[in-house]
């Protein structure tokens, strides 16, 4: 029994050092810019997984070095080209936070714009990831206003907004084709006031006559397809707008100019 009880120990304790001695030999002490290289090389490859670990390993074994802050960097690039977003995000959020002044910080802020703007949902869903998008690209374009970085926020930041405003069109047009003009009137308004730069202003404003009209408030409808005239000459919507007060008779058939003047003195 004694003999036995010896024989399970050793069993039992083999397993144990195997895996302790796999541990020792998965650990090799190696040069920075060795392991920096080597992690480079994977990801020319296009293995980003082995390349994202690869990096962490330069900022494990030489946290304190240059070598270190690179490698941070080249980590979450890594984790952006696979699409991990989440990882990528969480060592971006690191970076900035632990190395404000480093010489490369606006592509870490740019980075992690990025990670959100990859992530813009179609307009019929939530938008919390297009907020979340837009701030940071804002914080590149203020906090960088001179790099490259910026330039491309910019543009970035325009396609958001527009993605927003898209948003309030979509949940606006469904209260107005079910009668529920106060509720469309109030996202129509939102595009206008927040988002008036966007491609959808024009629209909003027709969407307001369209629901102005819809609820016998005449002269509100007047002004507003006033107000689309003078910001959006010539606009379509602007005529779809006219075309309905016409119809309403609201406004003068063929008199579309005059009207318009007439329209926008009384709002001057």
């Amino acid at each position: 029994m004694k003999l036995l009880k010896t024989c399970l120990a050793v069993c039992l304790c083999v397993p144990l050092l195997a895996c302790a001695g796999k541990k020792d030999d998965d650990y090799v002490d190696r040069p920075a810019e060795e392991i920096y290289n080597s992690a480079l090389k994977m990801f020319a490859d296009h293995d980003y997984t082995k390349a994202a670990k690869e990096f962490d390993e330069v900022d494990r074994q030489h946290p304190y070095s240059e070598w270190a802050l690179r490698a941070q960097l080249m980590a979450a690039y890594s984790y952006y080209k696979q699409m991990n977003y989440k990882d990528a995000l969480t060592a971006l959020e690191n970076f900035i936070q632990q190395n404000p002044g480093y010489k490369d910080v606006a592509y870490a802020y740019y980075l992690r714009a990025l990670c959100y703007y990859e992530q813009i949902v179609d307009i019929t869903r939530d938008q919390g990831t297009t907020n979340f998008a837009l701030e940071s690209l804002r914080d590149v374009t203020t906090r960088f206003p001179d790099t490259v970085y910026a330039h491309d926020a910019q543009l970035k930041i325009d396609l958001a907004l527009g993605q927003l405003a898209g948003h309030e069109m979509d949940i606006g047009r469904y209260y107005e084709r079910h009668g529920i003009y106060q509720a469309a009137i109030n996202r129509y308004k939102k595009v206008v006031s927040d988002y008036q730069t966007t491609g959808q202003a024009p629209e909003a404003l027709h969407r307001l006559v369209e629901c102005y009209l819809s609820l016998g408030l005449t002269d509100e409808a007047r002004r507003t397809a006033a107000v689309l005239g003078y910001n959006y000459p010539g606009n379509e919507w602007y005529r779809a707008s006219y075309g309905l007060l016409v119809k309403d008779g609201a406004a003068p058939e063929g008199q579309e100019e005059p009207w318009l003047r007439q329209q926008i003195k009384k709002l001057l």
